[in-house]
């Protein structure tokens, strides 16, 4: 990656001041804005009130030692160059420009990845860490629809266990870049099990974090890195949520930057239903069930693939391959899903010995799962 020098001096001083960020991110943030650059603010940092003359003596303080900083920011750009990691500051054209707008936008983020940050539509994904079967499902056909009603969208989440882990990975096996918002420096992953989908997000993709490498992924960074996920994008859409949990926070930090936000609501009673269904209720979320949706409230439906295909009255086919007796077992579960062999017997009018060897078939092909009980779930 190359760097000319004034882009290196601008994004240097910019990462000088990202290390006293932390403490002082208005004051900084309202300084940088001033200002124009970090440059003007390093040419500047003995005489801060003069542009602001109710700076805190602690920012006039550490302004007066940015000098001190300059080292670890050196440290730090050189291992960047060295691992193929683009820092990126506020006023850099690659920088998410949805987030530059945010009261509290990082000073500068560290990227690595091909995706654009600026992409045309972009969505965020979050949820509960204890994604179950039902939430599985909901990613895997939203995806897959929202590919072909969409084909360009960004798809952003955390690379965390559960629902974000699930997203970006339908989003690559449908072709989407997808970036993973990390609470901790590029030089690390957690949880390092996620290792190989972000090796193939790099590819695909990216890894976006506003922390210098030897940052450790504690638990307040996963709350600052949520206002990420939540500002570069043009939507937030939670999947599943306990009562209380980290995807909430992201959906009210959506909501306080004006984002749309959607929710899947799920059945009455169920634990990582429950901040769903809240959230549905309290007017915090629109209610979704399908990309179609979504897509229909995001007003996104004047998308060229998907005129091409109401211009010429085609419907999609979700199963072309399947025998017109496959197509009747199926066509009852997308009525009704979860139905127990005799129940499907009885609305398909097949006799039971072939039935147990369609849904077998259809097991094999990986469109129905035998769950307990019996009962055959259609995946997808």
């Amino acid at each position: 990656m190359q760097f000319s020098t004034i882009s290196s001096n601008e994004t240097l001083y910019a990462m000088a001041l990202t290390r006293m960020n932390f403490y002082q991110p208005a004051a900084i943030l309202e300084l940088y804005r001033a200002l124009g650059s970090a440059t003007a603010i390093f040419e500047h940092r003995h005489r801060v009130r003069d542009i602001l003359p109710d700076a805190s003596q602690r920012l006039v303080e550490q302004l007066a030692q940015m000098d001190q900083l300059l080292k670890r920011a050196e440290a730090e750009m050189e291992y960047d160059r060295a691992h193929g990691i683009q820092p990126l500051e506020l006023n850099n054209p690659l920088y998410p420009q949805r987030l530059r707008e945010c009261d509290d936008a990082p000073l500068v983020l560290f990227y690595k990845g091909c995706a654009d940050l600026n992409a045309r539509r972009v969505v965020s994904i979050v949820g509960t860490r204890r994604c179950t079967s039902y939430g599985q499902d909901l990613i895997r056909r939203f995806m897959a629809d929202l590919r072909q009603l969409c084909p360009e969208v960004l798809i952003v989440s955390g690379l965390a266990y559960g629902v974000d882990i699930n997203a970006h990975r339908q989003a690559l096996s449908q072709g989407y870049p997808t970036v993973g918002v990390l609470a901790h420096g590029l030089d690390d992953l957690y949880p390092p099990r996620h290792r190989q989908t972000a090796d193939e997000m790099v590819k695909n993709g990216g890894l976006l974090s506003e922390y210098f490498t030897l940052t450790n992924a504690d638990k307040m960074n996963f709350v600052r890195r949520n206002r990420i996920v939540a500002g570069m994008s043009d939507a937030c859409i939670l999947v599943e949520s306990a009562a209380k949990g980290g995807g909430l926070i992201t959906m009210r930090i959506a909501r306080d930057y004006n984002r749309d936000t959607f929710a899947f609501p799920g059945a009455v009673g169920a634990m990582y239903s429950e901040g769903c269904n809240n959230l549905i209720r309290d007017n915090g979320a629109q209610l979704i069930t399908s990309a179609r949706d979504f897509v229909n409230a995001m007003g996104w439906t004047d998308d060229s693939t998907l005129h091409e295909a109401h211009r010429q009255g085609i419907e999609r086919q979700l199963f072309p391959n399947l025998s017109a007796e496959e197509q009747a077992v199926v066509r009852v579960l997308q009525q009704q899903n979860d139905q127990q062999a005799n129940m499907l017997a009885v609305k398909t009018n097949l006799p039971i010995a072939r039935l147990a060897s369609l849904l077998f078939e259809l097991e094999m092909k990986g469109i129905v799962r035998t769950m307990a009980g019996g009962i055959y779930h259609l995946l997808s």
